[in-house]
């Protein structure tokens, strides 16, 4: 197994990614096969979170998005909410520091109105505190979920429609992108799923819509740095065409 400074070293600078994106899967079925209560999963995912922004500011990779809290997992039970949300305050206190050092700007992507008040206390002032940072964007998406990302952009656009800032026939690609939470960031380049499981889960679905996708069977809580520059060295393999090909056509024009 070669190491990790090895595993840097053979990759291409120029051609990492400038936006990866992380589903992170995992956490609950770590826990159970350790016969673990699955607030332990939790936290231990929460020491992986640390590790890939730490890779990702050491690569120089400029925007890392992970998912955290879905829209969906509120339909959790009550205390393992409360964990995830008391573990997210940690997070924004505890990391705030290396945040500023690292020249690391936080941003929350989703309804961060719907977290609990000392959360939201807690995420926007370390967003205030970090807003200056241009080393690197880390997104936390947090009570997520791109159909309502997309919703909300559309009701955006309607509103101006309907005040005649804006004509129904002027609506384009790029404007709703720039409607959406990522306004003004790249679109992922990366997507990275733990723990095997073959869906985007309501993630960045507009966004992803050319996205190198990449499943690992490995749960959140035991990914490492070394298998994350695994997954961005293949990715450097990939032939990124963006539904193009390239004609490889005899000069008549019929395959032979």
């Amino acid at each position: 197994m070669k190491s990790d400074e090895g595993q840097v070293q053979n990759l291409d600078s120029a051609r990492l990614p400038k936006h990866v994106a992380v589903i992170m899967d995992g956490n609950g079925r770590w826990a159970k096969k350790r016969w673990l209560n699955r607030v332990k999963g939790h936290e231990k995912g929460a020491q992986t979170v640390r590790t890939i922004v730490q890779s990702c500011r050491k690569l120089q990779i400029p925007f890392l998005t992970l998912y955290a809290f879905s829209t969906e997992n509120w339909a959790r039970p009550r205390s393992e909410v409360s964990t995830l949300m008391h573990l997210l305050k940690q997070f924004l206190v505890s990391e705030r520091k290396e945040m500023m050092e690292k020249g690391i700007c936080l941003k929350v992507l989703g309804q961060l109105e719907k977290l609990p008040e000392d959360v939201q206390a807690k995420a926007r002032q370390t967003m205030a505190d970090t807003c200056n940072n241009t080393q690197m964007t880390l997104n936390l998406a947090l009570s997520y979920g791109s159909r309502q990302e997309i919703t909300d952009a559309v009701h955006a656009l309607a509103k101006k429609v309907a005040t005649g800032e804006l004509a129904a026939d002027d609506i384009s690609e790029q404007m709703i992108s720039n409607h959406l939470y990522t306004a003004g960031m790249p679109d992922p380049d990366l997507v990275i799923r733990t723990s095997g499981e073959f869906r985007l889960s309501n993630f960045l679905l507009w966004q992803s819509a050319y996205a190198e996708i990449f499943i690992t069977p490995t749960l959140w809580p035991d990914f490492t740095q070394a298998e994350f520059i695994d997954i961005l060295t293949h990715y450097q393999k990939r032939d990124r065409r963006f539904g193009n090909v390239e004609c490889n056509m005899p000069s008549d024009g019929l395959p032979h």
